[in-house]
């Protein structure tokens, strides 16, 4: 009898979060018993493995802090050979400087998330269309060239 091999998948769990660190993540994951790889980085964890088992795992941690807790798909696992620095020759790994503009920009998301979930649902008033009177537009000049 053969044996199937489960589809591998790998992903970024980028944390941008006050309340939990990388490592809180990691120790959450081994914590969880999942046949996962983990690996901790700069801007949080690459988390390989069976799809069903990292998709869960993914899950979980970002219940931690959904708001500040962001997942990226990767396509190579960890110490993959065509994206390892060690077998390239040093330097920063292709993909790297994008990943890093990226993550640069996730506090103002995070905080723009929090914002929209504090607000129950907002609903906007559009003002019917009309022409604007002369005597409209001649104090709005006034206006600004008084200041």
């Amino acid at each position: 009898m053969t044996e199937t091999k489960k589809e591998e998948i790998t992903k970024y769990i980028v944390i941008s979060s006050d309340k939990v660190l990388p490592s809180d993540a990691a120790m959450k994951i081994y914590e969880s018993e999942f046949p996962v790889t983990v690996k901790e980085t700069c801007f949080g964890l690459i988390v390989s493995g069976a799809k069903d088992d990292v998709k869960t795992v993914v899950e979980k941690i970002r219940q931690l802090d959904k708001n500040h807790i962001f997942v990226k798909d990767r396509g190579f696992p960890p110490g993959d050979e065509r994206r390892c620095r060690a077998s390239r020759g040093g330097g920063p790994r292709p993909g790297f400087h994008f990943l890093r503009e990226e993550v640069e920009m996730l506090p103002a998301i995070g905080a723009a998330l929090d914002e929209l979930e504090a607000k129950e649902c907002v609903t906007e008033k559009h003002k019917t269309k009309c022409r604007l009177k002369t005597s409209a537009l001649e104090k709005v000049i006034e206006q600004e060239l008084a200041r």
